[in-house]
């Protein structure tokens, strides 16, 4: 189940960057469609180069992904009211840090095995206000098909991604719920929780590949 989940977030890092090139203004439905060609072609021609400096590859996906994410508001959202209300402006920014750099180690090297398998962007959906969605269909290595849907709201007239859900699996919940659960066992210790987020994505992975997955094929 651990290898269905870990599939399946490599779909999720395999799409979140689809949304990174397009011009301001772009409807999110055509941010998503005009630049899977690019990434696809950018893993082809630097994949070898990638595994053997993980570094740079992290620092590719930051670049590319971290200006299409709604950093601040995704991780206000994880932390909650309860929590990020207290947290210092320096706390916030090294929570941000650490939920992307640990993501992308986590799963980054399952996404440079990816081989471009297929991926289908679901029809338009109405874009005409502050908040939408866009589905996709991203077929793994193993031949099932993963349905992937973003969350994105509008910031400052872009639109940024604030959620993405996994062949069922809410990635914002599941992070939100294992932040609460840290806090407690960390004594409501913010601090501690930032800095021992790594291994609290770790628990989130086991958390969540011990739900059921339906698996399309």
């Amino acid at each position: 189940m651990i290898a269905i989940l870990r599939r399946a977030l490599v779909a999720m890092l395999l799409a979140v960057p689809l949304l990174a090139n397009a011009a301001a203004g772009s409807s999110a439905h055509d941010l998503v469609k005009g630049t899977t060609d690019e990434l696809l072609a950018d893993l082809s021609a630097n994949r070898d180069a990638y595994r053997h400096n993980p570094s740079a590859f992290y620092a590719a996906l930051n670049r590319i992904v971290g200006p299409v994410v709604d950093a601040d508001g995704i991780s206000r959202s994880i932390m909650t009211v309860k929590y990020s209300r207290k947290a210092t402006p320096e706390q916030m920014a090294r929570f941000q840090e650490n939920f992307r750099r640990s993501l992308f180690q986590f799963y980054g090297n399952a996404l440079l095995e990816y081989n471009n398998q297929g991926i289908t962007v679901d029809p338009p959906k109405d874009e005409s206000g502050e908040r939408t969605s866009v589905g996709m269909q991203v077929r793994g290595n193993n031949g099932a098909v993963y349905p992937v849907s973003y969350t994105l709201e509008k910031v400052q007239g872009q639109w940024k991604v604030r959620n993405v859900i996994v062949n069922g699996i809410n990635i914002g919940k599941l992070f939100r719920d294992q932040f609460a659960d840290a806090m407690q066992r960390n004594g409501n210790d913010l601090d501690k929780t930032i800095d021992g987020w790594a291994g609290e994505v770790a628990k989130a992975k086991e958390a969540a590949g011990n739900q059921p997955l339906q698996e399309q094929q």
